[in-house]
């Protein structure tokens, strides 16, 4: 109702990963960020620290065309990382671990929430152990990041870069429009 009606509420909810989920998985957002996602007018922000959390919290409350949900995690151990931010989050999506050297990346990483420290983690071992150079993007926000100018778009997500794979441990349904068919 808020959605359809505009109101300026915020939701907050938990259980955002299946890394704690000893509760059962019924009740858990990670469960239901698509259907979330699919929900008009409703900006759905999934943050990976205490960085992207308090960027989420300032967005919702500036926001006043609509509801805004902050999926959060209740795992512990989910320090701030290097590379992430507050200003990031307004894009919706964002560099958090560049590619070395000034070329292209050979593969872009996607993630949100909890996954991002997996992301960086796996972009690491890609980096160190197979000679591969990857980026790793945080996606707080599908909806914040379409609106963002193409140009925007592009330098974040470079046509030209096709390897690309999302890190999310939901539904792989709407990813395929970033990932591309040959992610």
């Amino acid at each position: 109702m808020s959605a359809i009606s505009h109101c300026h509420v915020l939701f907050v909810t938990s259980h955002d990963s299946i890394g704690v989920g000893e509760d059962g998985p019924t009740h858990q957002s990670i469960e239901q960020l698509e259907a979330l996602r699919a929900m008009p007018n409703l900006l759905v922000m999934r943050p990976c620290d205490g960085k992207e959390t308090v960027g989420c919290y300032k967005v919702a409350v500036k926001r006043n065309t609509g509801p805004s949900l902050l999926a959060l995690s209740r795992q512990g151990g989910l320090a701030n990382l290097p590379g992430t931010s507050e200003d990031g989050v307004t894009k919706g999506g964002y560099t958090v671990a560049e590619s070395e050297g000034d070329g292209e990346p050979d593969v872009i990483i996607m993630s949100t929430g909890s996954e991002v420290q997996i992301a960086v983690e796996g972009a690491k071992k890609l980096r160190e152990e197979h000679n591969v150079n990857p980026r790793v993007v945080s996606m707080v926000c599908t909806d914040l990041f379409d609106q963002q100018p193409q140009e925007y778009k592009d330098k974040i997500l470079p046509p030209s870069v096709t390897s690309r794979v999302a890190v999310e441990a939901a539904t792989p349904r709407g990813w395929a429009h970033y990932v591309g068919l040959n992610g």
